[in-house]
């Protein structure tokens, strides 16, 4: 007959052999799309060494850009949802027709700067992830941006005047109704289907970072560039959270630093490289990388920037409202009490 300390370890090590039996031993990995090589080359390297970071040598990491194994990018929540992949790279506002509680993060004309955002994305962080886990079985690892999120056309345009009439692609709701403010008509495309629109006069104009666009080539199909800051093209990291329950509470700390680590990488990068991209498409003497274009950029005036502010009370903030609360009856409210409250914005 056991004694009672040993019935009780045979107890405990019976219960810990299932839960360590179920650790991961290999995790499918989606990333940002191959494009985005500057983000790519921080994502490959860091996947490649997350074995060793959580000390799981028999950890097998699959990783993949996302366009390399044919995966759309507003099908991200979905696929994680099902299980098909344990992690994805993930482009908020493209996601945000599935959750439009997701699009408030980064409203458009809410945050016009990295210092700005990084309030909001702090504030709004908890409630996020919350949704995140409720909705879609999957946990927040990284939320950054790519940069700010401007216009590039293939028609002369010095100001926010300038888009009326024209078709301006959009990838977030409350970007599609910036540009029905401003008399345009927006065009729902991925990032990699926007080049050929913009070559084959499908769109006249394109919306996102100069970082994106500079990589992705559109010096080539565009003339000139409005840099007026609308958002900063939130994105995240997410984990199935069946696969985040896998590993053990040391391994989940070990998980949390390495991605906040890959996380403060890429808000640097926001930073660093907005200003490099813009230089390279005008072809100016500073630009020290290719592609170089000879796009004209127009000086954002102070009555763009007044206008954007206008905007953002009279059409943004209604229409996230409006579609968001028909989803979620407490969605206008959690918004309100944070990346509201830490931007000065309540919707009403």
């Amino acid at each position: 007959m056991l004694r009672p300390c040993a019935a009780l370890l045979a107890l405990t090590a019976a219960w810990a052999a299932p839960a360590l039996a179920q650790a991961p031993t290999s995790l499918r990995v989606a990333g940002h799309f191959s494009a985005n090589t500057h983000h790519i080359a921080v994502e490959r390297p860091f996947y490649e060494g997350l074995p060793q970071t959580l000390g799981m040598p028999g950890l097998s990491v699959s990783y993949s850009p996302m366009d390399q194994v044919g995966v759309q990018a507003a099908d991200a929540l979905r696929l994680l949802r099902s299980g098909a992949f344990d992690m994805m790279s993930v482009t908020i506002g493209n996601v945000a027709r599935d959750e439009p509680f997701f699009d408030g993060l980064d409203l458009i004309g809410v945050s016009t700067n990295l210092t700005e955002l990084r309030q909001a994305v702090n504030a709004g962080r908890e409630s996020f992830d919350q949704r995140l886990q409720s909705r879609f079985g999957a946990k927040v690892m990284t939320l950054w941006p790519f940069g700010p999120q401007v216009f590039f056309c293939n028609h002369p345009v010095s100001s926010m005047a300038d888009l009326r009439g024209l078709k301006i692609r959009s990838y977030t709701p409350s970007m599609s109704a910036l540009i029905q403010s401003l008399g345009g008509t927006p065009v729902t495309l991925q990032f990699s289907e926007v080049y050929p629109a913009l070559q084959r006069g499908v769109v006249t104009c394109g919306i996102t970072s100069p970082t994106s666009a500079h990589v992705a080539n559109w010096a080539e199909v565009t003339t000139h560039i409005l840099p007026l800051s609308l958002a900063g093209g939130v994105q995240g990291h997410f984990m199935s959270l069946a696969t985040w329950r896998r590993f053990t509470p040391e391994q989940q700390a070990a998980l949390t630093r390495a991605f906040q680590g890959m996380e403060d990488q890429f808000w640097e990068l926001a930073r660093v490289n907005n200003e490099v991209a813009l230089a390279c498409m005008a072809g100016r003497p500073e630009c020290t990388t290719t592609p170089r274009g000879n796009v004209t950029i127009a000086t954002v005036t102070p009555a763009d920037e007044a206008r954007l502010r206008e905007i953002v009370p009279q059409t943004v903030l209604p229409a996230f409202r409006d579609t968001c609360n028909r989803v979620w009856n407490q969605c206008s409210t959690t918004w309100n009490q944070t990346v509201g409250a830490a931007r000065g914005y309540t919707i009403q």
